[in-house]
């Protein structure tokens, strides 16, 4: 299975699901403002095809961004608040670290050349205006393309238009046949009926249903797809009975704002009732979904879930969704201006309130399966669904934080899906999403005491430690007061991690040692018995105890291996790899610290990946290799930066990191060492990986970069 696996150097851009039709000239000077200005926004009418030509020119010019081209969508997203560390999601930022957004986002930019596109922009005006001056006064290589329906009224923006397409008429002389929006119709008309040709025939019927929809993109597509049951004739004589009656009975144009509701409400109505009644209730989405989530939310009264699975299909044929396969199974998505009309329809229906809890009642569900799942075999399965499911999970919990009386499942929501904010890379959004649900409510209940500890243990993973004590010891508190002695358990071993981090040995081993023996049945292999039985072999390798270290580690790696968990063995094949070094066997040490690494490829663990590159430089320092040493360094400390606190702020990982600099300087000298060190500061995580896998069999010179 194909798995995200590290940053990309050339972008995540989507991929164009159809043909690009016309826009030459339009796509020529977009190309030539991107080159002239650093902030250029896209404007026009819902439709007219903002997002479709950014994202051509995106495709069109990303070999021009030797850092890559990136996308962002904004369009569901409802607190201003979030709109920079959604821009920092995108750009695949594993973001460990406790420190502001702004500070992260910025020095990750650096000098990286890179075009950032983001999209629908026009809900969230002013946080976007802030937000790009703010980059681009502080990032040099950087250059934005957003598209809105209005201006951002930016510091140092410049905007272009995307007028509709030209219809037969507009250009005096032109060739009818060579019309940008009569090509539009051709192409889409050809791909529902193949054999579909424009001549003499069609070509005046084609021009004028073209003028008729004002030659808006979203419009002309969407008549096109009625080709499969009807004439150009027949879809002309329809929308033209329909805009008369709109347009009160005139032969004026309509606004092209109407003309586009008057088209998309055409093919509402084409639809059958079952067919509308879907569309509404999938506007509850977020970004794309798959079959068993429209199932589950869509279904209910007037519209059985056995026949969810059709509809669907209808509505793709009639290009209402998108579809598209990914890694973790086929998914869907309505077009934006789709869906907003869709919203429109489930409020008049009275059903939204109805609807958004089910989405929410899905994700939650899908949540609990996921968790009770993680420490399986099925493991990248779970983290490449959660990832892709990552804008609905936002929705849904924006639904409990905007309502009372749902607090309590936007805790156990959040608490739930502990591992996507400790495991995989977004530790600041799950700290920021519990920080602002627990303020909600002080009342002691089991869904806040595990949130508490899922604080904790982000907390701890992001080196802000005495947040982690301070979570754990409410949690212990409160989980007294209600009896949830499963919540005293992980609290104590919380505590256990943050002495751990602090160097309390003994305090560590302690309560450590309470969790292993509580957890020990194997009732909960993560977050309970494993993580507790990797950080008590490091404490007793802290206390030059590395034979009993490694006896512990064996039994977990055995453990793991039997029920196919990868994610904590990762970090027990890390942990022994560093107790073979103390132990002074290199070879296996070296072995074990890039199997840990190969591991941690699946998934986004940019904390575990850290440490272990901490140990194969080390080695590599003993193995007569500092250039190479000092590379993985100066890469390691550049991605520790910007994902998390370095080393943790753990005193034993600082010194074991601070000898490793010394000794590299020693044999290096200073220059030497400062060059190879910057070299490896340009890395991302993927190439450091790379760098650190590969057979580095001779102290080659540094490559240029």
């Amino acid at each position: 299975m194909a798995t995200p696996s590290g940053w990309r150097r050339d972008g995540n851009l989507p991929n164009e699901l159809t043909s690009f039709v016309g826009r030459t000239r339009l796509l020529t000077t977009l190309r030539q403002r991107l080159r002239e200005h650093r902030l250029v926004t896209v404007t026009g009418i819902g439709g007219v095809g903002k997002s479709r030509t950014a994202l051509r020119i995106a495709h069109l010019m990303r070999g021009q961004f030797k850092d890559g081209v990136w996308f962002a969508d904004l369009a569901r997203l409802q607190d201003s608040g979030m709109v920079r560390h959604t821009i920092t999601s995108a750009l695949g930022i594993a973001d460990q670290s406790s420190r502001s957004a702004d500070e992260t986002l910025v020095e990750w930019l650096g000098d990286r050349e890179i075009l950032l596109i983001i999209d629908t922009c026009e809900h969230l005006v002013d946080a976007c205006a802030a937000l790009f001056e703010d980059l681009l006064s502080n990032a040099r290589g950087l250059t934005i393309l957003a598209t809105s329906r209005q201006s951002l009224n930016a510091r140092g923006e410049h905007t272009v238009t995307i007028p509709p397409l030209t219809v037969p008429g507009d250009s005096p002389g032109e060739d009818v046949f060579s019309n940008e929006a009569v090509q539009l119709f051709t192409a889409r008309a050809g791909a529902v009926v193949p054999n579909f040709m424009l001549d003499e025939q069609n070509i005046g019927p084609v021009a004028e249903l073209c003028r008729r929809l004002d030659g808006i993109p979203l419009a002309i597509e969407l008549a096109a797809v009625r080709m499969r049951a009807l004439s150009v004739e027949q879809i002309l004589g329809l929308l033209a009975d329909r805009f008369s009656l709109l347009a009160g009975a005139s032969r004026t144009a309509l606004p092209r704002h109407q003309t586009l509701r008057a088209a998309i409400g055409w093919s509402h109505e084409l639809c059958e009732p079952a067919e509308r009644l879907l569309w509404a209730r999938l506007s509850v989405f977020a970004g794309d979904f798959e079959l068993d989530a429209a199932r589950y939310v869509c279904s209910g009264e007037s519209l059985p879930a056995e026949d969810v699975m059709d509809l669907v299909a209808s509505l793709v044929e009639k290009s209402i969704l998108l579809s598209d396969g990914t890694p973790s199974g086929h998914r869907y998505r309505l077009i934006d201006t789709l869906r907003q009309y869709g919203e429109e329809w489930l409020e008049k229906l009275g059903e939204t309130a109805a609807v958004r809890e089910r989405h929410r009642d899905y994700y939650l569900q899908l949540a609990t399966r996921s968790e009770e799942a993680w420490s399986g075999a099925r493991q990248v399965y779970w983290y490449v669904r959660m990832r892709h499911e990552h804008d609905n999970i936002r929705v849904a919990l924006d639904y409990c934080l905007r309502n009372p009386s749902e607090v309590q499942s936007g805790l156990k929501l959040l608490s739930s899906l502990w591992f996507m904010w400790v495991a995989c890379g977004l530790a600041r959004e799950g700290r920021l999403y519990l920080e602002k649900t627990l303020e909600l409510t002080s009342q002691p209940t089991p869904e806040r005491c595990k949130a508490l500890w899922v604080l904790s243990y982000i907390n701890s993973a992001q080196g802000n430690i005495s947040g982690a004590v301070d979570a754990a010891e409410k949690c212990s508190s409160d989980a007294v007061r209600v009896g949830d002695s499963g919540a005293v358990i992980l609290a104590t071993k919380m505590l256990g991690t943050a002495a751990f981090l602090q160097g309390d040995l003994q305090k560590a081993s302690a309560l450590l040692g309470v969790a292993i023996e509580f957890h020990k049945s194997g009732r909960e292999l993560n977050p309970g018995l494993l993580p507790s039985i990797v950080e008590l072999s490091m404490v007793l390798l802290m206390q030059n105890d590395p034979a009993e270290a490694e006896v512990l580690l064996r039994d977990c790696i055995a453990v793991c291996t039997q029920r196919g968990e990868l994610w904590l063995r990762s970090y027990a094949i890390y942990a022994l790899a560093s107790v073979h070094q103390a132990m002074g066997r290199a070879p296996e040490s070296m072995a074990n610290a890039r199997e840990a690494l190969r591991l941690k490829r699946n998934f986004h663990d940019v904390l575990g990946i850290g440490l272990a590159i901490e140990v194969v430089a080390k080695q590599a320092l003993d193995d007569g290799q500092p250039v190479l040493a000092a590379r993985l360094m100066g890469a390691g400390q550049a991605n520790w930066r910007t994902f998390g606190m370095p080393q943790m702020n753990s005193p034993f990982f600082n010194a074991e990191h601070d000898r490793c600099v010394k000794e590299c300087k020693r044999v290096l000298g200073e220059q030497a060492h400062e060059e190879a060190f910057a070299q490896g500061k340009k890395l991302n995580l993927e190439e450091l990986i790379e760098l650190a896998l590969g057979d580095q069999e001779s102290d080659d010179p540094l490559p240029q970069m």
